[in-house]
């Protein structure tokens, strides 16, 4: 079943207030559908505030947790609105340290107060403890409930420590060994104790070189060692390598969903959003692109600066006029593709700024063979095309060698800005989306008159 689906019947139960049956229904559901249900159902309209609190306060605790832990903060705050107080507490109660925090960091003041007056002592200092890390650090994204084990505990010890310790931890799948000073010593899962004799001391058979991170360590980067190495945690720890948290693979997956979507609004020139699309008002939106759309505007006057300069030339020969908008269009194509592949390598760690010459020889061979086909292909596209088939006598072979030669090496130039810029941006600290197609693009376009102008004057002696 679709979640589709899953609105239709909660809706349907819902209108027929048969609430045992919703109850039980709800039950079988997973905590990220019930959640998307609501706010889909919420964002047709078929569900008013006071429904959504009905149907939330039938889930069961850990489930509601669950369920409150995957909306996003819009539905969160709506809902923390509508509890009582003891309700508040409760689902706070079930929550998970780091989902608690990330709820908070997405609240309005007065929300906050109300949720920190509601947690235990303990608590609220754990989560202020980790309000105070930066927020794009791996301090930020790590959770304080994991299992800890010593070095000379046996299997046997271990898992009696596991069942009384972790029923409240985020994941016990994965325990790290550490010393009288919390200092990081090792691994072990549950996987090899289960394997193991039970009288196996656990400093023989912990892992040792284990790859950790600091509270400092940017999240992206993080997340980025999940996907290298397929683990499910990563512990983190401060400069004297004690161990203070752990990050697991879903908030790593959160991560890398949260920059990929804010790479994507960047490349397409526009101001990353923090909401989905269809809870982003009209005004919003608005204010989110045209700031970028006037700086892109205003930028493209230097293109039309270039053709008001080349303006005679083109009144002598008007033919050229034609085929502008095919070598602009080319050169924003060659300079977005390899931004993109630069932009990917920078963000998966495939490519250092070290690699700046290395990529701008790859990406020099790379633009010549292209600019090679390019030019065969617009030579032969202009003379027999433009030229012959539609019977343009103003095509002659100079006016096809020039659109030939300028596709070729705006194919060069503009593959190397397109490898550069992102680069170059990420080493003055940028994010390297902001230099994908719209500024690529614009810049290539002036390149690109500038290049068909100079040899249209070479070849053509305007």
């Amino acid at each position: 079943m679709t979640n589709f689906d899953f609105s239709e019947k909660i809706l349907a139960l819902l209108q027929e207030k048969q609430y045992q049956n919703l109850q039980k229904y709800l039950e079988t559901l997973n905590p990220a559908d019930v959640a998307e249900c609501m706010t889909d159902l919420l964002d047709d309209g078929d569900l008013e505030d006071k429904d959504l609190l009905r149907l939330f306060r039938l889930l069961p605790k850990e489930q509601a947790a669950d369920t409150f832990a995957e909306m996003d903060a819009d539905l969160q705050e709506k809902l923390i609105l509508g509890f009582t107080d003891k309700e508040l507490s409760q689902v706070l109660e079930e929550m998970f340290l780091d989902d608690t925090v990330d709820v908070i960091e997405e609240m309005p003041a007065s929300v906050v107060k109300r949720i920190l007056k509601n947690v235990d002592s303990d608590t609220r200092k754990s989560i202020n403890q980790m309000l105070s890390y930066p927020e794009e650090s791996a301090g930020s994204l790590m959770t304080i409930e994991f299992v800890d084990l010593r070095p000379g505990m046996t299997v046997r010890e271990a898992f009696d420590h596991i069942r009384q310790h972790g029923v409240d931890k985020e994941t016990i799948y994965t325990c790290y060994i550490i010393g009288p000073t919390r200092k990081l010593l090792g691994a072990v899962s549950v996987r090899e104790m289960l394997l193991a004799s039970p009288d196996t001391v656990l400093r023989d058979m912990m892992e040792t070189n284990i790859i950790s991170v600091t509270t400092l360590d940017d999240r992206e980067e993080v997340a980025n060692l999940f996907a290298r190495y397929d683990y499910t945690a990563l512990p983190v720890v401060d400069k004297e390598h004690r161990l203070v948290g752990i990050v697991t693979v879903d908030d790593a997956i959160d991560v890398l969903q949260e920059e990929a979507t804010e790479d994507m609004e960047l490349m397409a020139a526009m101001s990353p959003s923090e909401h989905p699309y269809l809870r982003t008002s009209t005004f919003d939106i608005w204010k989110q692109r045209i700031p970028w759309l006037l700086i892109l505007m205003v930028s493209a006057t230097f293109t039309g600066m270039i053709i008001t300069g080349f303006e005679t030339a083109l009144a002598s020969n008007a033919a050229l006029i034609a085929f502008i908008p095919m070598l602009m269009s080319t050169g924003g194509n060659c300079g977005s593709q390899s931004s993109v592949m630069v932009i990917r390598g920078l963000s998966l760690g495939e490519i250092e700024l070290s690699d700046a010459l290395r990529v701008l020889w790859k990406e020099f061979r790379v633009s010549v063979l292209c600019g090679l086909a390019l030019a065969v292909a617009g030579f032969a596209k202009v003379l027999f095309i433009d030229g012959a088939l539609f019977g343009n006598a103003e095509i002659t072979i100079p006016v096809a060698a020039t659109v030939g030669l300028t596709l070729a090496f705006v194919s060069i130039v503009a593959k190397l800005v397109g490898g550069l810029l992102p680069m170059g941006a990420k080493k003055l600290g940028f994010d390297p989306a902001v230099m994908a197609s719209p500024f690529i693009t614009t810049i290539v376009d002036a390149l690109s008159l500038l290049l068909y102008f100079s040899i249209a004057s070479l070849l053509l002696g305007l």
